[in-house]
């Protein structure tokens, strides 16, 4: 079992910055590859990012590539997902995924645990 909080969200202008944070519970954590979502208003839940169980591979959606770097440190038993660059149609309620297996998953059936999710909101 793990438990998942995510922290980190706001509200930020176009071009601004956030890091998310997602803090991982449970003996397992070492063994998950993790992932960030997003779900905007009257949208499906879309992938955002997914890393490895090691942190050796990333991945990421076209639409934040070169934007948004995902990393995890399994010392704190955190995943964190830096937003750079940021633009109005990156509002959405963004959520952490655990998946226990070693690699990578790209759509939400994959997942296993989720948080609760933290809202980032962009202005224009």
């Amino acid at each position: 079992q793990v438990q998942l909080v995510e922290s980190g969200g706001g509200l930020v202008p176009a071009g601004g910055s956030l890091r998310l944070a997602c803090a991982a519970s449970g003996r397992t954590f070492g063994s998950n590859a993790m992932g960030w979502f997003r779900q905007a208003p009257g949208k499906e839940r879309e992938f955002v990012a997914a890393i490895n169980w090691s942190g050796s591979i990333t991945t990421y959606a076209d639409s934040v590539k070169g934007r948004f770097i995902i990393s995890r440190d399994k010392a704190k038993n955190t995943v964190y997902l830096q937003m750079n660059s940021l633009k109005p149609e990156d509002t959405a309620v963004y959520y952490c995924a655990a998946r226990p297996v070693l690699g990578i998953g790209t759509i939400p059936k994959e997942y296993d645990y989720w948080g609760q999710g933290t809202q980032v909101t962009v202005s224009s």
